[in-house]
C-alpha cells in the first residue's frame, strides 16, 4: 500500500500567506519581520496590503518562496502567536 503524500505542494514554490490583525501603525512592517525570520529571501515586493472597508483592519497579504511542509508549519505557528494577528489564512 502506498503512503498518502504530507503535502500536495511541489517545493519549492511560490505560497500566498494573507494575515489579518486590527490596523496599527507597525501591523505591516511587524508582519514582514515576522515572515522574514522564516523565509529570508521576502522582499517588500512580495507583499500587499488591503485595508477593510470600515478601515478596521488591515489585510497582509506576503508571498513566499517556500522550500518545505515544516517552513510553512514553522511560519504559520509563528504569526498565529503573535498578539497583532487575528487571522492567518
Amino acid at each position: 500500500m502506498q503512503s498518502q503524500p504530507e503535502t500536495l505542494l511541489e517545493f519549492p514554490c511560490r505560497f500566498p500567506l494573507k494575515i489579518m490583525g486590527v490596523r496599527h501603525d507597525e501591523f505591516s512592517q511587524t508582519i514582514f519581520e515576522v515572515v522574514r525570520v522564516h523565509a529570508p529571501d521576502v522582499q517588500a515586493s512580495d507583499v500587499e496590503m488591503r485595508m477593510s472597508s470600515g478601515g478596521k483592519y488591515l489585510s497582509v497579504t506576503v508571498t513566499i518562496t517556500a522550500t518545505s511542509k515544516a517552513q510553512l508549519d514553522d511560519l504559520y505557528r509563528a504569526l498565529t502567536a503573535h498578539p497583532m494577528v487575528k487571522v492567518v489564512l
